[in-house]
Order: structure tokens, then sequence, then C-alpha cells
């Protein structure tokens, strides 16, 4: 005697094959009734290695039957329409059409502009957008404008500081599921999409941006000047030097800025935050890039090569100083005379406690 678990877990299996017949019936080159009237009928069935018997196929039917009656019943008494295959219920039979195409992989509404293609209506308009460029979603408090909705309710965060999607391993909150998504990669290092020219792996969208550096693609240009670049930040940090605009200010200084991340490396100034940290000696440092120098240093490369002498060194801007050399450029003036011109910051800071030196020994004599 089989026992309820396996007629249920039949009646499961036949709910699929049912939605595979289906699906088989949409393509004209598949027979599958021809297929099924050359092969014998058997007096019994084998499922997950069980024989059943013709006697028990039809307790199978009758519990199937009842299933079926029951959830129709329940249909009738609350008023909703049941899914077979999972658990969504909807009081409207067309939503449980449109559900159904989860299932079944149908999508109906296609893009008459790609190859865009869905199996909801909705969908279809939002991607729409993109073609017109139409941007209907827009903020009451500022210019932000979207083409998708979720875009606007992400935004209004920002206006009211509410971050609700956290991670629960840390302390980390957004404004929006995907930056919690792509934070949560860190935690389990996934890292799904991989190029297929070097060994970068990240998300799409990250991967998409990364694609541009083999490429050579800059898409966004500035209409003021030559400026290319392959990100749309660079872009809008570019414009604020036409603009002269420096949104980003410090609440603890006067300083402003045209970018954020020049900002946070301001803000560890005061905080006194040095999170980068060499892996092999206790340095540490508030930004990457001398990080990057001082590990030259345990490596013994000096990459930054003067090509008109031999010159070399761990860090751009000594290079930088030492072709003024070349050049002959004086960049660095000290204020209190208009004869001394420095080739280097190091050259007049020098030359300001010599003069200082200089001046206590005259007022002492």
């Amino acid at each position: 005697m089989i026992t309820t678990k396996e007629i249920h877990e039949f009646k499961q299996l036949c709910v699929q094959t049912e939605t595979t017949i289906r699906k088989l019936r949409q393509i004209p080159s598949t027979n599958i009734f021809t297929y099924v009237k050359k092969e014998s009928v058997k007096e019994e069935l084998v499922y997950n290695n069980i024989k059943v018997e013709v006697s028990d196929l039809q307790i199978i039917k009758d519990e199937v039957n009842r299933d079926m009656s029951i959830s129709f019943e329940e249909s009738v008494k609350t008023g909703l329409y049941y899914c077979y295959n999972c658990d969504f219920n909807s009081n409207k039979k067309t939503n449980l059409k449109i559900h159904m195409r989860t299932h079944t992989g149908e999508k109906l509404f296609k893009c008459n502009i790609c190859d865009y293609c869905s199996n909801f209506k909705a969908s279809l308009t939002r991607h729409m957008y993109n073609h017109t460029g139409e941007k209907p979603f827009k903020c009451k408090l500022c210019d932000y404008c979207s083409s998708q909705l979720v875009h606007l309710k992400s935004h209004m965060h920002q206006h009211t500081g509410e971050k609700p999607f956290k991670c629960n391993i840390c302390d980390y909150c957004s404004i929006s599921s995907g930056n919690l998504k792509r934070h949560m990669r860190k935690h389990t290092t996934e890292k799904p999409y991989k190029c297929d020219i070097c060994d970068y792996c990240s998300n799409v969208k990250i991967l998409k941006r990364h694609m541009r550096k083999h490429t050579g693609e800059k898409p966004f240009k500035c209409n003021i000047c030559n400026y290319r670049t392959n990100q749309r930040e660079p872009l809008k940090t570019h414009m604020y030097q036409h603009t002269g605009e420096k949104p980003f200010k410090c609440n603890i200084c006067d300083y402003c800025t045209i970018s954020n991340g020049n900002l946070k490396r301001h803000m560890r100034k005061h905080t006194g935050e040095k999170p980068f940290k060499c892996n092999i000696c206790n340095y540490s440092s508030n930004q990457r890039d001398p990080l990057k120098s001082h590990m030259y240093m345990h490596i013994g490369e000096k990459p930054f090569k003067c090509n008109m002498c031999d010159y070399s060194n761990t860090r751009l801007g000594r290079l930088k100083s030492h072709m003024r050399k070349h050049t002959g450029e004086k960049q660095f003036k000290f204020c209190l005379t208009d004869h001394a011109h420095f080739i280097s910051l190091h050259e007049m800071h020098v030359f300001k406690y010599i003069k200082f030196l200089q001046l206590v020994i005259y007022v002492r004599w």
C-alpha cells in the first residue's frame, strides 16, 4: 500500500507533466500522441523506483480528484483562485492566468524595437521608456525623474534619510535593495559574471562598465569640451568643473569638493581613520594610492620612470617633481618675495625654514 506522501508527490508530478505537454503542444514538429500510441499500455507504473499496481492507480486517482475538489470548494468559499504549482492565490482569475506564465515560461509581450520580451505588460511598458527616453516618475522635492517607479522610491530615501535595506551580517544599510545585494557579495564572495578577456569577475552591471576598458568605448561625452569617459559618474563630476559648483561639503570645516570620493578621503583627516593597511608591516593610510606606493618598497619595484634619465621612483608625484628639473619649470612661489620660485613643494618648505632661522638669529643678535 502506498503512502499519502507518495500520492502527493505523484500528484505534483502529474501537474509538471501537464505543463510539459502544454509546452510541447506549442511546438508544431512535436507529435507526442503518435509516440504514445506506439507503446503498449502497461498494467503497472513505476514512480521513484516503486511499482504502482493497477488497483493502487484508482486510489491515486481518487486522492487527486479529492484534493482537486477540496481546492475547488476552497476557491468557491474564499473567492480565491489557487495555483497548483506553488502557493500563489488571487481573487481574480486573470491574475492567476498571468501568474501561470511564470511556470510555463510564456512571454507574450514583445518589444518591436529590440529582442526584449516579457510575461507582463507592465514590464514591457517600463522597458519602452528606455527607447523613448521618457521619465514619467518625478520627485516632488527636487528635479530628479526616472523611467521606473522603484528608482524614484529609492531616490526618496535620500530626502527622508531612511535606509530600509539592512545587512543581517554587519551594520551596513542602504536606500535600495540593489545596493544591498551587491554588498552581500562581499560576505559571500559571490561574483557570478566573469570577463572573457581577463580574470575580472563581478555582477552584470559592473562587468559591462569593465568591458569598456578593453573595448576603449567612451559613450559619455561632455557637451562643452572634448572630455569623454566610459562611466556616467566621472562625467557628472567633470561637469562641476565647468559650472564651478562644489556640492559635497564637510560639516566640520569649510572644505568643499566636486566629488563624494574626495569628501570621504577628506573626512578621514578629521576622524583619523586609516582603512588601507599593509599586510606585511604595520603601515596604514587614509588613502589607497599611498598604500600602493608603500607596497612597491616591499617588492623593490619603482614603476614611475623618467624618460630622459635613469631616475625612477615608487611615487608618481615625486617623478613629476623630478621632471621639472629637466623642463626648468618652477611651480611653487614663496608669497613673501617675488623672486623665489621652486621646483617642488619640499624645496619651498626648506627655504621657508631657513628664512625662519635667519630671522630668529637676527632678532637674538
